[in-house]
């Protein structure tokens, strides 16, 4: 029997367009391919020797005879391009209504009424590339005292605000209070608080940010692992994305290597069930950025920790390399795109060399690890735990 598993989440490392990537205009994305076609290749040797490489054709990634893991790739049901979606298939829901977005701003109505309750006016209100608006609005904002508003093509209603202008506390309140407002009929998957420091020319985001999502509206893997006993250790932004439902413990991080860190640190515990990861700088640092070189360098710094990661697990655990959509640096404007997530599977008790296709849905990893812990299902997806144990 399957003690944990560790579902490691690579942020918007996507594998290619989705048949459908045109309704979303994303043709032609591939984060992965693009990035390392664009700088020369990437240098991912542990990620290679897992299977990485089997997938599809990476660049520097080689397909190899013999790689120690499982692999394949995952498409996506649900119905958008975004963190909430992308972890609520991983996890066992289909998301057939997209969920509402403000392309042209949010309306008068609602920020009339945000003002009223947080006692400011705001700036901004429309959709941006969160840095590009603090360098846009930052000095105005350090002047006045006004909170930065924006969104973007998810389903989102941002807060950026200086941390010396407004303090924390005081911007997780003014979140809570858009929380509130942005529900039923207005409801958007997550307000972010989006803090800043620095001077005008120069600022730059802190690790402080704070997601307030909806609820899930059905039952996950997570819940049921949760009501079963199990422990359920959330890592990075998982317990804001679920909004603490279906987690028994979490911990927020500075950064990637951080992630790793608590990764590790989970790992040489005594616990049973699922550990749940997000590693997220490769989606906020260099993907919504257009930095591709930033992101490679990101990648390969992960790739150089995989050992640890492994050499910690033991007997009885399973890890799940994977993604929740794209964010190809390489492609037009500054939002995800609709891809193909990769899947590399690896435990003492995984054959090596499984080859598990093409999933019809994210949902295909959640009855899995339902399938490893024996605990029931969402009732979606297709469990490919026999195709992998030995």
């Amino acid at each position: 029997m399957v003690n944990r598993v560790v579902l490691f989440i690579m942020d918007s490392v996507g594998i290619g367009e989705l048949p459908d990537a045109k309704a979303f205009g994303d043709v032609g994305a591939n984060t992965l391919g693009n990035i390392a076609e664009a700088t020369g290749g990437l240098n991912l040797p542990n990620l290679q020797k897992l299977g990485l490489g089997n997938i599809d054709d990476i660049k520097g990634v080689d397909k190899i005879t013999e790689p120690i893991g499982a692999y394949g790739k995952a498409m996506e049901v649900s119905n958008g391009k975004d963190t909430t979606i992308g972890h609520w298939e991983l996890v066992g829901l289909h998301v057939k209504k997209p969920l509402r977005t403000y392309p042209e701003g949010f309306p008068k109505e609602i920020i009339d009424e945000f003002e009223r309750r947080i006692g400011r006016k705001t700036l901004g209100n429309k959709p941006a590339s969160g840095t590009v608006i603090i360098e846009e609005l930052g000095k105005e904002h350090m002047e006045t005292g006004y909170p930065i508003v924006y969104t973007s093509a998810d389903s989102v209603f941002q807060i950026a605000a200086h941390e010396d202008v407004i303090p924390l506390d005081e911007l997780y309140k003014m979140c809570q209070i858009a929380r509130e407002l942005m529900m039923g009929d207005n409801a958007v998957a997550r307000i972010i608080a989006r803090p800043f420091i620095g001077q005008p020319g120069g600022f730059s985001r802190t690790s402080n940010r704070r997601d307030y999502s909806l609820d899930p509206f059905g039952k996950t893997v997570l819940d049921i692992a949760k009501e079963d006993g199990l422990d359920v250790i959330g890592i990075g932004k998982i317990e804001d994305i679920f909004n603490g439902r279906g987690i028994t413990e979490a911990i927020h991080t500075k950064d990637n290597m951080d992630g790793i860190d608590q990764t590790i640190n989970y790992l040489n515990r005594d616990n049973r069930g699922i550990i749940f990861t997000n590693l997220v700088d490769f989606d906020a640092k260099y993907g919504h950025r257009r930095d591709p070189h930033g992101y490679r360098a990101a990648l390969e710094e992960m790739d150089a920790r995989i050992p640890e990661i492994l050499e910690s697990m033991k007997a009885d655990d399973i890890i799940i390399f994977t993604a929740d959509h794209g964010n190809d640096p390489t492609y037009k404007g500054t939002d995800h795109t609709r891809e193909y997530i990769p899947i590399v599977i690896y435990g003492k008790a995984v054959r090596a060399n499984i080859n598990i296709g093409i999933r019809e849905s994210f949902a295909d990893i959640a009855k899995t690890i339902s399938d490893l812990l024996e605990i029931e299902s969402t009732g979606n997806g297709n469990s490919f735990k026999e195709m992998i144990l030995k």
